[in-house]
């Protein structure tokens, strides 16, 4: 490749992480939103209910279609002993567009999108627009965590529309783990 040639690499970009200590501190107004959200998905799982009340087994199925519908990207969270990771597809958003809110027990993505026209109307002749399908959108996603984290340690980076949140487990004491009961068989 000579020196000339141009070089393509990806940017990794740090998107904002607002750090709550405790998880009962639903101040901010992301937990607003994002219960505005669930009514959202809540009123359109009721409606897919009411269109097929026949099958009464399909109420996940309902809810996650409707979840689907209204915000939601593609997303996973995997778990090691020291961290847990979650995943999400943002593909079209930038760094400067999405929030991310970390509470020991919780993560939520907030990622939003403004599209415009981009009709040249400076053009001889202008252009004019016959239709167009951008809008205002704002996509969401909440992780409830297995194991609570550090969240001052909590990382965001965001690369070729993936946005990538690491968060280090919370060291479990002797006294936080759950009193475990074990049966005991006897040999008959």
């Amino acid at each position: 490749m000579s020196d000339l040639a141009p070089q393509m690499e990806s940017v990794m970009s740090k998107p904002s992480v607002e750090k709550v200590a405790s998880s009962d501190d639903r101040s901010l107004p992301i937990f607003d939103e994002f219960d505005q959200v669930t009514d959202r998905i809540r009123k359109r799982a009721y409606e897919l209910f009411n269109v097929h009340r026949s099958d009464l087994t399909a109420d996940v199925d309902h809810w996650l279609r409707a979840e689907r519908e209204v915000c939601w990207p593609g997303a996973e969270l995997c778990e090691t002993d020291e961290k847990l990771t979650c995943r999400v597809a943002l593909a079209g958003f930038e760094a400067k567009d999405i929030a991310v809110t970390a509470t020991p027990a919780e993560i939520i993505v907030k990622a939003t999108m403004r599209h415009e026209s981009t009709a040249d109307k400076k053009s001889a002749p202008p252009e004019i627009v016959c239709w167009s399908d951008f809008h205002y959108e704002d996509v969401y996603r909440r992780f409830g965590l297995p194991a609570e984290i550090v969240v001052k340690d909590v990382r965001a980076e965001f690369k070729d529309g993936m946005l990538t949140i690491s968060a280090p487990k919370a060291a479990e004491s002797e006294d936080d783990r759950p009193e475990r009961q074990i049966p005991v068989s006897t040999a008959a």
